[in-house]
């Protein structure tokens, strides 16, 4: 058998990899080497892990068992350091020497830093990968100005993240627009407004000149005498080729490595695919083309016959911060174009498409992207629209018509269109999961294909393909389960838990006939908490359906170490408290201790063995700061002292953090009191929040100030305490009753209508039913940690044996074994 060996673990070259082993898989012995600790994941995704929205195992895209079951050596962590083309050798940092018979380089490419004077000080990042994800993370622990250099696809992401972690971000851009590659001014203005309401700051059409600061940073000037405060500086300026390795080997590099038409460099046996790879003068920097590269070369590879690789027509179809848009082709206005604009601002839509001698030659789309895969094959396909150019967006009317929907969209699609730009998985794909392996629902063919498995822009385009794949009188097939395990939606897997009075995950999945028997780590957490919703009193809490943050009554940190928030009821706390909780951080030599934004106390770094111990010394109850759970009742003063105060809002606040403390939810809950209209508090960006007012009090619900900002919405108005906890109550239990897991109060309380939610709650009675469930609820939980110290064998678990090892600790992962990320839910 063939040696075959990657230089590279990423995207553009597992995707390679995947694709030759479909064509023909016992053909080659495969190594790969990448520089990184991890398995082969998802980059688009970074911003994700950043924002908190995503763990490392969610953007995995290649698991290491993966990599076992189709033999694969991997060594992750390990750099090739030369590669010897006579002998068909390479040899890395570790000393460890490989033969090959064909090696490719996918070596991907290196972040462009800016030669700035002060470049080299301590808060001066770029945004590539996991390692930079985790400097970031650290850096909001510490500091709160953030500044970002370039107003491109990666900066804006990397903003978003950092807007997430409370930072005060400042995004600093040389053109007067952002995102001037792949947005046209129009487009671009309307997603800056998006993106300030997100809390985001723009510098734009300046010139970065000095990093100044000492050790470490402290701002950025430019070359028009202003300057911004920063204690971290993210670079996103651009990328450039790896391929210092390929050049060093004697193989042609110009921009990056030099390829023909097959992938193959000047010298015999020796490809290169993706970023590091320069293909008739252009080096590619989206996803679809390195896929489409990689399929070229997974057939050179396999032995079979086929066209080599033409270049792309480049297509960008993008979800940023909440906000589609896309463009594709050549969209800037000439003296010889023409171009068909819509725009409508009240629901923030905006379409360009531009034609040239009656083809089109490029579009934007900004807020609805449905129709980017068709103009994209318009382009592609070179078709004349000359004389009916608004047929393109208005159908065959041209202008009052009725537009062409999915199912033209899918017809107008050829086979190798690619769908999901994110996972580089074509129509012909989707179609073949779905005709030769019997995928009827859109889970299905993620977990098939990964197809919307990422940003979940494409979805509208798969569940398109499938129902024009399936037919329109087989519509009930395409029902999307809670998960790939399962066609059961959640409203059915509740039923089935109330009706046959299921009390364990094990029994549902039996009864219900799930196609994996153990589950995953989507449907295990989501059971566990559905059964402990109908069922508190006889569902037994099911510990390794957790997270692992909830497993450990403790939030994990990217060391390994853990934080401790105790509860501190309303923001209020004693002397006493405050002495005890000095004298724990001294005695366990806790690195970092914050003030948190609920106004509570985080003790940051503790080890998993300490944990027990630190509880029993705090004396404290749990601030399930880790759960989705009710997290915090931050308050104001109120009339306690302050002179504007028209209630007691920290008596309020505190009555209700002890009354719903440890209540479990679909996803975490923040409550707020605030003491008058000011609104010190934050009442209206919270799950719920309270204001007083002069004889009584509103009820806010709905509301969020993370990344995707909701104000919240007026429920009620009401005159005592009692009837604050009252609607309390019965909201948050509505809630738990019916929002799916995982869905925040905004979410849900944006898809079933405040009015559904008023009329839930109108009656006395109703609110009443609900409160008594809650209190039933409330009255069977108790303090984990607690629990913990007084469970022999609850405590051994947090023996130091039993501590999780930090995923970098593996230098090297072969096919002999897996590597355990400690975030796994299992």
């Amino acid at each position: 058998m063939k040696k075959l060996v990657m230089i590279g673990n990423g995207m553009a070259g597992v995707s390679f990899v995947e694709q030759l082993l479909k064509l023909n898989p016992h053909r080659y012995d495969i190594t790969i080497i990448g520089s990184e600790p991890h398995p082969n994941y998802n980059r688009i995704m970074l911003s994700s892990v950043l924002a908190g929205e995503a763990t490392m195992e969610d953007i995995v895209l290649n698991s290491w068992e993966w990599y076992k079951e189709n033999n694969i050596q991997l060594h992750a962590g390990q750099t090739v350091t030369a590669v010897d083309t006579e002998a068909r050798t390479v040899t890395t940092n570790l000393g460890l020497q490989l033969e090959y018979d064909e090696l490719v380089f996918a070596t991907g490419s290196l972040p462009f830093m800016l030669p700035l004077p002060g470049a080299d000080k301590e808060g001066v990042i770029a945004f590539r990968d996991i390692k930079d994800c985790e400097t970031m993370l650290s850096a909001s622990q510490q500091y709160k100005k953030a500044v970002v250099i370039g107003g491109g696809l990666l900066g804006l992401e990397a903003a978003r993240g950092l807007v997430n972690l409370n930072m005060e971000v400042h995004v600093v851009h040389i053109h007067h627009y952002l995102m001037e590659r792949q947005l046209d001014e129009t487009a671009a203005k309307l997603l800056q407004a998006e993106l300030e309401r997100q809390g985001m700051k723009f510098l734009l059409a300046k010139n970065s000149d000095t990093i100044i600061g000492g050790d470490r940073v402290e701002g950025l000037t430019f070359k028009d005498g202003t300057s911004v405060e920063a204690d971290l500086i993210v670079m996103a300026v651009g990328i450039k080729a790896n391929s210092l390795l390929a050049k060093d080997a004697g193989i042609t590099v110009n921009r990056g490595i030099v390829v023909d038409d097959y992938m193959q460099t000047n010298i015999p046996n020796v490809y290169a695919v993706g970023e590091c790879a320069e293909h008739r003068g252009i080096v590619y920097g989206l996803v679809a083309p390195l896929y489409e590269q990689g399929a070229v070369l997974a057939k050179k590879l396999a032995g079979i016959e086929a066209d080599g690789y033409q270049g792309s027509v480049l297509s960008t179809k993008l979800k940023i911060s909440g906000v589609n848009v896309f463009s594709a082709g050549d969209f800037s206005d000439g003296p010889d174009t023409r171009a068909l604009r819509v725009q409508d601002d009240l629901d923030g839509i905006y379409k360009k498409v531009v034609f040239k001698d009656g083809k089109i030659s490029g579009a934007v789309l900004f807020g609805d992207t449905s129709e980017g895969s068709k103009l994209f094959s318009y382009i592609r396909k070179g078709e004349s629209f000359a004389g009916r150019e608004k047929e393109v967006l208005f159908g065959s009317g041209g202008g009052g018509g009725k537009a062409s929907g999915p199912d033209d969209q899918v017809k107008a699609m050829s086979g190798d269109e690619i769908v999901c730009g994110c996972n580089g998985v074509t129509k012909d794909t989707i179609v073949e999961a779905i005709t030769e392996k019997g995928c009827v629902s859109v889970g299905e063919i993620k977990a098939c294909t990964k197809a919307s498995g990422s940003c979940g822009g494409c979805k509208p385009l798969v569940e398109a393909i499938l129902l024009a794949t399936v037919g329109a009188d087989n519509v009930t097939a395409v029902k999307e389960g809670i998960c790939s395990c399962t066609t059961h939606s959640r409203d059915e897997v509740v039923e089935a838990i109330k009706g046959m009075r299921l009390t364990t995950s094990r029994e549902v999945m039996a009864v219900l006939e799930w196609k994996n028997p153990e589950g995953c780590s989507k449907c295990r957490p989501a059971l566990n908490y559905y059964l402990g919703m109908v069922w508190p009193a006889e569902h037994e809490d099911e510990l390794e359906s957790r997270f692992v943050n909830e497993r450990n009554h403790a939030n994990i940190q990217k060391d390994g170490t853990y934080s401790v928030v105790p509860r501190i009821y309303g923001g209020v706390t004693t002397p006493e408290d405050l002495k005890r909780i000095a004298e724990v951080a001294e005695k366990y030599e806790v690195p970092l201790v914050k003030i948190t934004g609920g106004q509570r106390i985080d003790l940051l770094g503790v080890k998993k063995e300490d944990l027990p111990k630190m509880w029993k010394d705090l004396d404290m109850p749990s601030g399930y700061a880790y759960g989705k759970t009710l997290r915090t009742v931050k308050t104001c003063v109120g009339k306690t002292f302050c002179r504007f105060g028209t209630q007691d809002s920290i008596q309020m606040g505190i009555d209700m953090e002890k009354k719903f403390e440890r209540l479990n939810t679909p996803h975490k809950v923040k409550l707020a009191v605030s003491g008058c209209p000011r609104n010190c508090a934050e009442s209206t960006i919270k799950d719920l929040g309270v204001i007083a007012i002069d004889g009584g009090w509103e009820i806010y619900v709905g509301g969020n100030g993370g990344t995707k900002v909701r104000a919240a919405e007026l429920l009620v108005k009401v005159k005592t305490e009692e009837e604050v906890l009252e609607w309390t109550g019965a909201y948050l239990q509505y809630y738990r009753e019916d929002a799916t897991y995982l869905e925040r109060t905004s979410e849900w309380a944006a898809r079933v209508g405040l009015d559904a939610i008023k009329k839930a709650l109108e009656k006395k009675e109703d609110r009443d039913a609900l409160n008594s469930r809650i209190d039933h609820t409330l009255g069977l939980t108790q303090d984990p940690w607690k629990q913990i110290i007084e469970n022999d064998e609850l405590r051994s678990a947090f023996d130091a044996l039993t501590a999780p090892v930090h995923a970098e600790a593996a230098a090297t992962v072969t096919n002999n074994g897996a590597a355990d990320l400690g975030n796994s839910p299992a």
